[in-house]
């Protein structure tokens, strides 16, 4: 695998920026596989299908100054700082999910080199016992597979606690009565500082390693500037008259909004944490537009497998929640 260093690598750069190195790697480098590893100054990054206002306090995040950013893959609220790590991979790969498998394994193995008891757990966490210490995020571009997560070496626990708003179902799915409970940090479990942590995440994970040029960096800062647009941060988020919600398991929390018109679905749009493996659009919101929502009219107008489309989940899953 191989290494990609930044020019001027000591600079202190938004968290986009590596979101657009990320899609740079995978539109223009040609290789099979790339990683790389970055700090922020404090963030809150959430999922592509996440409403900012119910996972985020923004409030919070204005007083202490903690940036909030949106990403392209799906998943959950993230904080970051500088005291943890995060990590990218970039792959030829095309079937995303055999990629997010092979990523995790691949750093809980490297984990295990340091005589850490890691596991991979869930839909994407990594595991030190029974507590998380990196959870993780994917998602595709044509071509590639790009897989991205945290890595808690070290963490400003109260901006952590301050600026995410978990729903109380996660909170109760998981059984736990704090943030902290449910998290572990590396720090407390090796004896290397974070530098010498990720010259041995580097050294065992790559054998090779390039550095990006100038040209480079303005391609990057050219996508980048999508990712700081509103309309991209914020969305869009028309009122609808129905709202249906729930947490599936292996699934994630989904929050479907209906524009309803005389019983039947006129528009809908669907949120929440969960990890899309292929088009929403076109495979569930298209088909159910002009549909009844009644539960035998909705189920015939969806494609069987849905796990094709957000990963783990079954069409009577998704009809019951529709429907109930």
């Amino acid at each position: 695998m191989i290494y990609v260093t930044l020019p001027n690598n000591n600079r202190e750069r938004r968290l986009t920026f590596y979101l657009a190195t990320e899609e740079h790697i995978a539109r223009h480098m040609k290789g099979n596989e790339y990683f790389f590893m970055w700090q922020v100054t404090p963030t809150v990054i959430f999922g592509r299908n996440q409403l900012i206002q119910n996972e985020v306090n923004l409030e919070y995040c204005r007083q202490h100054n903690i940036n909030t950013f949106r990403r392209k893959s799906g998943g959950g609220c993230v904080y970051a700082d500088m005291n943890n790590i995060m990590f990218s991979y970039i792959t030829i790969d095309e079937n995303v999910s055999l990629t997010f498998n092979k990523y995790m394994n691949m750093v809980a193995t490297m984990l295990r080199k340091l005589g850490i008891d890691a596991t991979t757990s869930g839909r994407n966490d990594i595991m030190i016992g029974d507590k998380k210490v990196s959870g993780n995020a994917f998602y595709h571009v044509p071509g590639h597979s790009i897989v991205h997560g945290t890595m808690l070496y070290d963490t400003d626990m109260q901006n952590m606690v301050g600026a995410i708003t978990p729903s109380d179902s996660k909170l109760v799915s998981k059984g736990i009565k704090s943030v902290r409970q449910h998290i572990t940090l590396l720090k407390d479990h090796i004896n290397l500082n974070i530098e010498e942590f990720k010259k041995f995440a580097k050294d065992n994970l790559c054998n090779e390693e390039i550095t990006l040029d100038e040209d480079d960096i303005k391609k990057i800062a050219e996508i980048e500037e999508e990712y700081l647009t509103p309309e991209f941060v914020y969305g869009n988020n028309p009122r609808y008259n129905i709202t249906q919600s729930g947490r599936i398991e292996g699934v994630g929390d989904i929050v479907v909004n209906m524009e309803m018109k005389n019983d039947v679905i006129h528009d809908i749009d669907i949120k929440g944490d969960f990890f899309l493996v292929g088009d929403i659009g076109q495979q569930i919101i298209t088909p159910l537009r002009g549909v009844k929502l009644a539960a035998e009219e909705v189920s015939r107008a969806l494609p069987e497998q849905l796990d094709g489309v957000i990963l783990n989940l079954q069409k009577d899953d998704f009809v019951k929640l529709l429907t109930k």
